[in-house]
């Protein structure tokens, strides 16, 4: 397995639309299990394809607390059948906008179809911050961020702040 360098913002590439996995194969495996060494290495609960410049839709998760046994979950293709009216808020972040929390309400519930890492297609039903991580991590695969849902005010400021550190870092 290899630690993967992540994208940071505001790398366009954050914004691009992943394209749909078109079959799961050693190839894709040997991918998500990258991706799951990265998000342990970075450390983070979820991690989309696109965050380590592959545009295909796959995501991990883990959300096993410090101390517990790891519980990667690996999504491919994963779509949202259903959401919820009833509306939760978490304070999120993001691996791709390193050290930046803001509080996102999203719908609480929501139902999601994918293919496990074996390519047996699945729904699950998830609440929480299972549910939390699925709609942020299904986010990056459509180009989404989590700082679209803050105010234009804030989100700017962040961009801005990202867009200076990445200028100096290149000079």
């Amino acid at each position: 397995m290899t630690i993967k360098p992540l994208i940071i913002l505001p790398d366009p590439l954050l914004r691009q639309v992943s394209a749909p996995v078109e079959r799961v194969d050693a190839e894709l495996t040997r991918l998500a299990d990258d991706m799951l060494e990265t998000m342990y290495d970075a450390p983070g609960i979820g991690l989309a394809a696109i965050q380590i410049g592959v545009p295909r839709r796959l995501l991990v998760i883990d959300l096993a607390k410090e101390g517990e046994d790891k519980q990667p979950q690996v999504f491919i293709n994963p779509q949202i059948l259903s959401s919820s009216d009833a509306r939760s808020v978490y304070e999120e972040g993001c691996l791709s906008i390193p050290d930046y929390y803001a509080e996102v309400e999203r719908p609480a519930e929501i139902e999601v179809k994918y293919l496990d890492r074996d390519g047996t297609e699945k729904t699950v039903k998830a609440d929480g911050l299972l549910a939390t991580c699925l709609q942020h991590e299904i986010d990056h695969l459509n180009g989404v961020l989590f700082i679209d849902y803050i105010s234009r005010l804030k989100r700017e400021m962040v961009v801005k702040k990202f867009t200076k550190a990445a200028k100096a870092k290149a000079v």
